[in-house]
């Protein structure tokens, strides 16, 4: 754990993105399954961030390959959605369960229940965290998984695949992020 200063003299705690990993991307693995951590800056306050992350019901809104969403029921943990893929992918559909969701902290966890690919026993969890970024509010992304290794594919070979499509997303998430930033901060120039 690092030890900064806020600037009025006073020890502040921060966490290491390493303590972060530690604290909430603890995947139980068997020995047929791999697991990795994807992580992202994003110049985008944490709360603007987590307003795309935290909506179960719109991943569309920034994962590229997601062409439409329907939820079953409230928005709680237990919900479960189907998630259409968009063509291109080794997959039409991918149905989704919300495992944990912690608006405090900024953390969203999902398992895939069912659909059409080769996922198996996939979970993940997504956590957002507030840094400092170029002298701006920005955010740090952690995202980890485990998943099966699919009979013919090797550990490296399925983990390569899945943080391909996470790396994916992030980037996509870091842009509309990004994007929504930039358009808040404008300000109307008044001609005098």
């Amino acid at each position: 754990m690092a030890i900064s200063s806020n600037g009025d003299g006073n020890g502040v705690t921060s966490l290491t993105e390493n303590d972060h990993i530690k604290r909430h991307h603890k995947h139980e693995v068997r020995g047929t399954q791999c697991t990795s951590t994807v992580v992202k800056r994003i110049k985008a306050p944490v709360h603007l961030v987590w307003s795309l992350v935290r909506r179960f019901d719109e991943p569309q809104k920034y994962k590229p390959f997601v062409s439409e969403c329907n939820v079953q029921g409230d928005l709680e943990i237990g919900s479960v959605r189907q998630v259409n893929v968009c063509s291109g992918l080794p997959a039409t559909t991918s149905i989704e369960r919300l495992e944990l969701f912690n608006e405090e902290e900024h953390i969203l966890g999902m398992r895939i229940v069912g659909g059409d690919h080769r996922l198996q026993n996939y979970s993940s969890v997504i956590t957002l965290h507030p840094e400092i970024i170029d002298g701006r509010p920005g955010t740090l992304v952690i995202e980890s998984f485990v998943v099966d290794v699919p009979d013919g594919n090797t550990v490296d070979e399925t983990c390569y695949f899945v943080e391909a499509l996470i790396k994916c997303n992030l980037k996509s998430l870091a842009d509309v992020s990004e994007r929504l930033t930039v358009q808040d901060r404008t300000v109307p120039i008044v001609q005098v």
